[in-house]
């Protein structure tokens, strides 16, 4: 298969609206990561994207659209909850799952009886979303299990010669998935950390949960997401985590580097990156500033791949408010593997 490669202009998004109308994928921008889009309502198109990223099929896919009215053919009842929650952060980086209407493929749903919606914000990929008919289901447009892509270039690298077309928007606005929170039990709980915060969705609904396994893996807990059970945002070298006090992480680090035979890469911030003193370091912006951390995560990983780095130290960071899902992202790209400064593993 030849991959188009498309830029971001009118006569583009229609050339991609009707690849789409046809069955065909379609990676877009979004302001989170690229997605790997396909008609929701066609079956084949669902199996093409698990097909094209070597995804599990049991791992649902989020539908995409562009107004409210769309959701009248995905769900049978919308939950005031939703509608709360779309007056305050949709178009946005938030997916809210709620049971869905039979007629939507269980190839879209992973098989479940509930299914995920997102309306993001961002002019191309809502009026992709528009021009080929509304309903967009789009995982992101990376291979299974690697760091998702920022980049038109990235989503390249993984799917070139497996998918129709790349639509070229740039550099995306956010750099870590939405935000997913459950709709469809009693209590609202989160299954994905994102750029919309606990405390932000809190303020709206009131009582939020978190799935307990984002942060801390438990082997005896089954994640509620399907999707969190996989090997998610990798790079190809391994890594681990670095915490504790400032000086004493640096010393650790540099000290594993220099008794290391493998080529190794860090993963700092602008304030440590002077005091590494070997390896390929890579600042991921102000340690103050979590936008830049995470819209340079994804990208910094998959320059390590291609710098052949084998063994990865990164230094960590708070777990609250928008930091969850940093943190969240960048366990799941070490294995949960932390490394603690005085030498002990968790």
């Amino acid at each position: 298969m030849m991959t188009l490669e498309l830029k971001e202009d009118e006569t583009s998004i229609h050339k991609a609206a009707a690849i789409l109308r046809e069955g065909g994928l379609v990676a877009f921008p979004t302001e989170t990561v690229y997605g790997l889009g396909g008609d929701a309502f066609n079956p084949d198109s669902a199996r093409r994207i698990y097909a094209a990223k070597g995804r599990p099929s049991d791992n649902p896919l989020i539908v995409h659209i562009a107004d409210m009215e769309s959701l009248d053919r995905l769900c049978p009842r919308i939950p005031e909850r939703l509608h709360l929650l779309a007056d305050a952060f949709w178009p946005g980086p938030l997916t809210m799952i709620v049971e869905k209407r039979p007629e939507l493929p269980s190839e879209t749903t992973g098989g479940l009886d509930t299914v995920a919606i997102r309306m993001p914000h961002h002019e191309t990929a809502l009026a992709l979303i528009r021009e080929a008919g509304g309903y967009i289901a789009a995982p992101s447009a990376n291979a299974s299990g690697r760091p998702s892509p920022t980049l038109a270039s990235h989503v390249w690298e993984d799917l070139n010669g497996r998918i129709d077309a790349i639509l070229d928007g740039g550099e995306v606005g956010i750099g870590v998935e939405s935000t997913i929170v459950d709709l469809s039990g009693e209590v609202p709980t989160i299954l994905r950390p994102g750029y919309i915060t606990e405390e932000m969705l809190s303020r709206v609904l009131g009582e939020v949960s978190v799935d307990p396994t984002l942060m801390h893996p438990d082997a005896t807990a089954r994640p509620k997401a399907p999707g969190m059970r996989y090997r998610h945002y990798a790079p190809k070298g391994s890594m681990q985590l670095v915490e504790g006090e400032a000086a004493d992480v640096t010393a650790e680090i540099n000290r594993r580097i220099r008794e290391s035979s493998l080529r190794c890469g860090v993963l700092c911030t602008d304030e440590t990156k002077a005091l590494y003193e070997g390896g390929l370091v890579r600042s991921l912006g102000n340690r103050n500033d979590l936008s830049s951390i995470a819209l340079q995560l994804y990208r910094a990983l998959r320059e390590f791949d291609k710098e052949g780095i084998e063994e990865i130290y990164s230094e960590s960071f708070p777990a609250e408010g928008f930091g969850q899902a940093v943190m969240n992202r960048m366990l799941k790209a070490a294995g949960y593997r932390i490394l603690k400064t005085g030498g002990n593993k968790q």
